[in-house]
């Protein structure tokens, strides 16, 4: 600082008081005015900014509707967007699978948006599934192929729970953790939605 503006210099002068009537604590913390000045500012004493913060209101005096739409606007930090690729024939957006070129010019050739292992089946009603490589190894360790429906899954679990179970096998360690990891691989199918 210039010695010039030094002399002039009083610490008290640094010092804000609480824009709060009747308080002449020191004013360290600032707040907004109003939601439509936020660059204009109050500078509060602790205990009044702390009764200001308690009724501030953002939305006060917008209806419902103002309230959802400023909501959804600050999802994407209220910049304008678009849709993305969209089809104009049928005008929705198109289907995502890894086995498909949706713009013309990109494949996912290295796994980058979905896993190397995922595979996409069609069902019997003739749907696109994509089936992940968790629920493969699954499936694998039931000794059923991807295209494997609930029944089967069903079935191939009480084959494998009888053939595997300890009383069958007498008490064998092996057996046991052969049935488990049947049970594990089972509860996963069901959880994840297989079919």
């Amino acid at each position: 600082m210039p010695p010039s503006k030094l002399k002039n210099f009083s610490p008290a002068q640094s010092v804000r008081v609480c824009d709060h009537p009747e308080c002449d604590s020191e004013g360290e913390f600032r707040a907004p005015k109003s939601p439509h000045d936020l660059d204009s500012y109050f500078w509060f004493c602790l205990d009044h900014v702390r009764a200001y913060n308690s009724t501030w209101n953002y939305f006060d005096g917008m209806s419902q509707n103002d309230i959802e739409r400023f909501q959804k606007s600050a999802v994407t930090w209220h910049r304008p967007t678009w849709p993305f690729a969209t089809d104009s024939r049928k005008g929705a957006a198109r289907d995502f699978s890894p086995d498909r070129d949706f713009f013309g010019s990109f494949r996912d050739d290295y796994g980058v948006l979905w896993g190397e292992d995922d595979v996409t089946v069609v069902d019997e009603s003739g749907q696109r599934r994509r089936i992940t490589s968790e629920e493969r190894r699954a499936l694998a360790e039931l000794n059923l192929d991807s295209d494997a429906d609930l029944q089967q899954i069903k079935d191939r679990y009480k084959e494998l729970v009888k053939k595997f179970h300890p009383d069958a096998n007498g008490g064998s360690k092996k057996a046991e953790e052969r049935l488990k990891a049947v049970n594990q691989a089972y509860g996963f199918l069901l959880s994840s939605g297989y079919t």
